[in-house]
């Protein structure tokens, strides 16, 4: 399970990208983030609560601030008080603006940090939310090897020992690009896509049994392999079983699902001699077609209904022709 998100680590790694200052009058740094949606608190500071989401990031900006400011001190501290009452995880000033000494003040005495930016309102949320949701993206550790093959990300999958590194270091020394090999982390970006990459360990090693670890980009170079790329077929690998029932034509297509994205699967008998990175590259191509709104098997299979239908229709004329 990952590690909790805490402000001190927001501060850590974002410092430079927000211009973010601690006012080290307030503490609370180790205290954890629950929800990826940084708010203003609006109304809050008029004095309605109901609708208040406590548990965001709190940002004011200069809107804000002039407002507070423009208040009586004793109902300002009043207003400040009843927000501090919440459980606010932080509170971030935009444009570097003052907070004044009441804010500062009820923020230290409630342990909330209070951390000005030098960014306009506009910008901070723009560079703040995206990373949040990459923190609080669903993410899987997934055994297997990814590949960009013409664009396309195939993940391989199968029991081990039965090919995957073999058929992604020939699909790189064909031109293609290794992502990770053997573990690969999956995270989820919205409601439909999943993105891959490795390890920071892994550094794009793979291992070869026989061979040992490879380090790709030294003996491909460094266009052979990418960060990350976007799971889109996976590719199953699988022991040749002669009875086994196997999908001739493509019409039925099969699916999985992983972090609730469904993604289309692609069962691969393996037998000696099958050129298993050409049929990859395939796999890619006609994946490409169907994303362009061309599906061979079905233009196929149309095809060849059309022409049945045809031949009944003459049959039938036959029948009925009493010449």
């Amino acid at each position: 399970m990952p590690p909790t998100l805490t402000v001190g680590r927001l501060l850590e790694r974002m410092h430079e990208a927000l211009q973010l200052e601690h006012l080290e009058i307030t503490d609370g740094l180790d205290r954890p983030i629950e929800n990826p949606n940084p708010s203003s608190p609006g109304l809050v500071l008029a004095g309605y609560v109901d609708r208040f989401p406590a548990k965001r990031l709190q940002v004011l900006g200069e809107t804000e601030i002039t407002y507070l400011k423009s208040l009586e001190s004793e109902y300002r501290r009043k207003i400040l008080a009843q927000f501090f009452s919440f459980p606010i995880p932080c509170v971030f000033i935009t444009k570097g603006l003052e907070p004044g000494p009441d804010l500062r003040d009820l923020a230290a005495t409630a342990r909330v940090p209070l951390i000005r930016s030098h960014l306009k309102t506009n910008e901070f949320y723009t560079r703040l939310k995206p990373w949040l949701e990459e923190e609080f993206a669903p993410t899987t550790n997934l055994h297997g090897s990814l590949a960009d093959v013409f664009g396309v990300g195939l993940l391989f999958v199968g029991r081990s020992g039965i090919g995957k590194s073999e058929c992604v270091l020939d699909l790189v020394e064909r031109g293609h690009r290794l992502v990770a090999d053997d573990l690969v982390i999956a995270r989820r970006r919205g409601s439909d896509v999943l993105i891959g990459r490795g390890h920071e360990m892994q550094r794009h090693h793979m291992e070869i049994r026989g061979v040992g670890l490879v380090d790709i980009p030294s003996v491909f170079g460094i266009r052979a392999v990418r960060q990350q790329k976007r799971i889109e077929v996976v590719v199953q690998l699988e022991e040749w079983e002669h009875d086994a029932a196997v999908d001739r034509t493509g019409l039925d297509g099969e699916s999985t699902k992983i972090l609730d994205v469904e993604l289309p699967k692609v069962r691969v008998p393996l037998n000696p001699g099958k050129n298993i990175t050409v049929i990859a590259e395939v796999i890619a191509l006609n994946h490409l077609l169907k994303y362009s709104g061309i599906d061979p098997a079905e233009r196929f299979n149309e095809r060849l209904m059309r022409q049945m239908r045809g031949r009944s229709e003459l049959m039938q004329y036959l029948r009925e022709d009493n010449e």
